[in-house]
């Protein structure tokens, strides 16, 4: 008897026999990432653990660029030395002016007096030599006005002008001093921004090693389907590869061990398009089938003969060669 397999008996035989390996190829990097978690049960909890590390990483970087910003605004700030810690106040030179102006002023005011007394007692001078009747009350009003020369006379006697030039110099520096102390005042606050900065940074790297541990514990406790697989921002890798950067015979051994998960009951696994697939790559991905007990069923374009299988009484018509996995 002979029996001829026809597309859609194909399509039912892998169906509920075979695993479908080129559904699983064609899917995109995410789909292929998101089977392997559903398989092996962490697919919530690694992608809240991927959102709280993209979190973290966008606000580190964030804050990374605002410390920077604030470092390097903070080292071009002036600075200078030798000026005192807060504001320099003029209120108190100021006031010290005031007193020596005040005293002076005093100062002043006695030798005027003194100077007016003198013009009195010129003026009586004159009044006597001009007035003899008047000589006697005259000499009795000079001998008071002499009494109060000796006391304006003792009294200016010693009197010293104190100078303002140095308080005058000071209060001219004063506002020179404060643009120097608030120029020191605005780096110190510019550098202590510049550190919290820097310490919220390295705090939320910190968050992200956490973050990432949890992830790497999460994977290594749950039961992968091949050693080697994860989840790395969506994406599946197996040891540490994208799937663009695994060879072949890896590809294939990802997809077979990720798809036998899913219908672990099938010994068949479906290769299709076998005509792109160079000798060493079925060579090692046949090898690893075989170490797996698994059989192909594998699809090829071609306009010859060698892809028509009959097979009767049990047997390939026409075939004397053993087919096996590994050998295609």
């Amino acid at each position: 008897s002979r029996m001829y397999f026809t597309t859609a008996m194909m399509d039912e035989f892998v169906e509920k026999l075979a695993l479908d390996l080129p559904r699983f190829m064609q899917a995109s990097d995410r789909e292929k990432a998101e089977t392997l978690l559903n398989i092996i049960g962490v697919g919530p909890q690694l992608m809240e653990l991927d959102q709280q590390e993209n979190a973290l990483y966008q606000e580190r970087l964030m804050v990374g660029r605002v410390a920077d910003q604030k470092g390097k605004h903070a080292r071009e700030m002036p600075s200078y030395e030798n000026v005192p810690d807060d504001l320099v106040s003029a209120s108190e030179l100021i006031r010290q002016q005031q007193d020596i102006l005040a005293k002076n002023g005093e100062n002043a005011r006695k030798r005027l007096k003194r100077d007016q007394i003198k013009a009195d007692v010129a003026a009586l001078d004159k009044s006597i030599e001009s007035a003899a009747a008047e000589l006697e009350r005259l000499k009795r009003i000079r001998s008071g006005l002499d009494e109060d020369i000796r006391i304006a006379e003792s009294e200016a006697k010693d009197l010293i002008d104190e100078s303002t030039d140095e308080l005058e110099a000071n209060i001219a520096q004063v506002d020179e001093i404060n643009a120097k102390v608030r120029a020191n005042l605005d780096k110190a606050k510019a550098e202590k921004e510049a550190k919290q900065y820097t310490d919220q940074y390295n705090g939320l790297s910190v968050q992200i090693d956490q973050v990432r541990r949890q992830r790497r514990a999460l994977l290594e406790g749950a039961q992968l389907p091949l050693p080697g697989l994860s989840v790395e921002n969506g994406a599946l890798t197996y040891n540490g590869q994208a799937w663009d950067c695994m060879s072949g015979s890896e590809q294939l051994r990802v997809a077979t061990a990720i798809v036998r998960k899913l219908n672990p009951d099938c010994g068949f696994v479906l290769v299709d398009k076998l005509e792109q697939m160079d000798p060493e790559t079925l060579s090692e991905f046949g090898a690893w089938l075989e170490g797996e007990g698994l059989q192909v069923i594998a699809t090829r374009v071609s306009t010859g003969e060698e892809c028509a299988i009959i097979i009767e009484d049990g047997t390939v018509k026409g075939n004397e060669k053993q087919w096996k996995a590994g050998e295609f």
